[in-house]
């Protein structure tokens, strides 16, 4: 009998917004992550991106705002918002 193996994808969707969409040149990026936190995402972005400035962002973990400390899964979004100034 031949077993067939099924590929799982561990991947989580970031989404970019602002001055962070025109630094890295795109409106979102994939991460593999099974399980991972938040600080670990930004990590992840760093090291491909690694003149992006992600101290001051604004995250949120499925729409709902979250601290470094928080979880990600595979399937979950995060998306990165830069501080917005205006006058």
């Amino acid at each position: 009998m031949n077993k067939q193996v099924k590929e799982v994808n561990h991947l989580i969707k970031i989404l970019l917004f602002a001055g962070l969409q025109e630094e890295i040149g795109a409106d979102s990026l994939m991460m593999d992550c099974t399980e991972c936190t938040v600080l670990e995402v930004k990590k992840y972005v760093l090291t491909k991106f690694p003149l992006v400035d992600l101290q001051q962002v604004i995250t949120a973990v499925n729409e709902e705002f979250s601290q470094e400390e928080d979880k990600v899964i595979s399937g979950d979004v995060v998306a990165f918002l830069p501080p917005v100034s205006g006058g």
